[in-house]
């Protein structure tokens, strides 16, 4: 068990973003459902993407991993399994990527998980995949165990559930031997997620018709095998833009390796950090961004309402910054985060009050007071990757050391963070305390 002192530091130099990890996920299973070998480059090895490939692999496809040039090279199925145990470790995605994706191949598997995953809900499977000639056993999350061969038809969900659901059944669909449909029975959230899923899709040759409401996704469909390169990830930046916007100087800081082209959702960043008071310049893949108000009351900051339906992943970075902006920042449409690797709408009130903040939880989100700064202390990283993550910035604002719990967790997405904010000039000193 780990945990991280932050201390107030002044920040400037440059970062090169991790790869996508969404990107990542969906073209290492694109490359898998492929009928030829290719290579899937700028991966880092985070456990979310070790959980996919470790699904992928008890299905029976092979891996090959560079460390050096992080690439793999993916080998497609020269059998799949007829049944498997699948070990999805704390990924959300991967769990819910490959129940359908498993079903639709035939597998009788059984999948697990560790952390806070057994308890996240799979009952939108639950209901939908016996209707479609899969049998499903489970108390309740995992472990969560499928039998049969999925049958194409049309698959009515509603759209105010996790997204993954939806793109597990794009990913499958297409294998099957008739033509299927997906129907939203309410307003799809997360909706850039499903548009990734889709890109990626076509990347790799399969079609998918795309209506206001529902997909139509034609059977019998061929994977196209494709080499294909990550791009930055999006919701990795806005711990950064969080760090600029609390930055203590007036230096810049330069974020490298993003594409202002992509689907990414959560390049809306750029957008909530901006109206907050940061300045953002960007030019090719590189963003400079630095708060000229730094030295301004409440860091020159000013809070607004954000609604989060589109961009939940982002709530802990800007619920930092919002601590100290002048005025009410609210938050809203972001409940689906109580259902998270922790309930992150408790875990960010908890953890930003017990620093010195003013924080309440409404019926959807949060209401945010914001002060001139933090007291510090010692603050529950509840074993989430972004709230530990998120909590970086606060100390570049707060009186004293800001103690964060949990500091292993990072390695779910972005093993290096650490690193990363050291070499921009941050104070972080991880400590085993068993």
């Amino acid at each position: 068990m780990l945990k991280v002192n932050y201390n107030a530091s002044k920040l400037k130099g440059e970062i090169i973003i991790p790869p996508s990890k969404s990107m990542a996920h969906r073209a290492l299973i694109c490359a898998v459902l492929s009928g030829e070998a290719c290579k899937i480059s700028n991966i880092d090895l985070s456990n979310d993407i070790i959980a996919t490939t470790q699904a992928l692999t008890a299905f029976g496809a092979k891996f090959d991993y560079n460390s050096n040039s992080r690439e793999f090279t993916v080998t497609p199925f020269s059998e799949v399994a007829n049944s498997c145990e699948a070990d999805c470790i704390e990924s959300g995605s991967t769990v819910r990527f490959m129940i359908p994706i498993a079903a639709a191949l035939g597998i009788n598997a059984t999948f697990i998980g560790s952390g806070r995953l057994p308890e996240r809900p799979l009952d939108i499977y639950e209901d939908l995949l016996p209707k479609h000639g899969v049998k499903c056993k489970t108390s309740g999350g995992l472990p969560f165990e499928i039998s049969g061969k999925l049958e194409a038809g049309e698959y009515i969900l509603p759209g105010n559930v996790s997204s993954q659901f939806i793109s597990g059944l794009l990913f499958a669909l297409p294998l099957l031997n008739g033509n299927s449909k997906i129907t939203l029975s309410s307003s799809l959230e997360s909706k850039s997620y499903v548009n990734l899923t889709v890109q990626m899709l076509k990347r790799f040759g399969i079609k998918i018709t795309e209506n206001e409401t529902s997909w139509e996704i034609s059977g019998n469909q061929k994977y196209q095998a494709v080499d294909y390169t990550v791009e930055g990830d999006w919701s990795q930046a806005a711990f950064f833009l969080a760090m600029a916007a609390l930055n203590p100087s007036k230096d810049k800081i330069y974020i490298k390796g993003m594409d202002m082209n992509s689907a990414q959702g959560d390049k809306e960043a750029v957008n909530v950090f901006r109206k907050l008071g940061l300045t953002i310049e960007n030019s090719d893949d590189v963003l400079t961004v630095y708060n000229p108000k730094f030295a301004e009351s409440f860091a020159g900051l000013a809070g607004f309402e954000i609604d989060a339906a589109q961009i939940p992943d982002m709530v802990p970075a800007i619920s930092v910054c919002a601590a100290l902006a002048k005025g009410e920042t609210r938050i809203y449409n972001a409940q689906r985060l109580r259902l998270k690797e922790c309930d992150r709408l408790l875990a960010m009130q908890q953890a930003i009050n017990a620093l010195g903040g003013n924080v309440e939880i409404t019926e959807d989100g949060l209401l945010i007071k914001g002060v001139e700064a933090l007291i510090g202390g010692k603050a529950n990283g509840e074993n989430d990757h972004r709230v530990v993550m998120a909590l970086s910035a606060a100390a570049l604002r707060s009186k004293n050391s800001v103690v964060v719990t949990d500091a292993h967790s990072i390695n779910k997405s972005y093993p290096s963070f650490f690193e990363d904010y050291i070499e921009l000039g941050g104070v972080a000193n991880v400590i085993n305390v068993g």
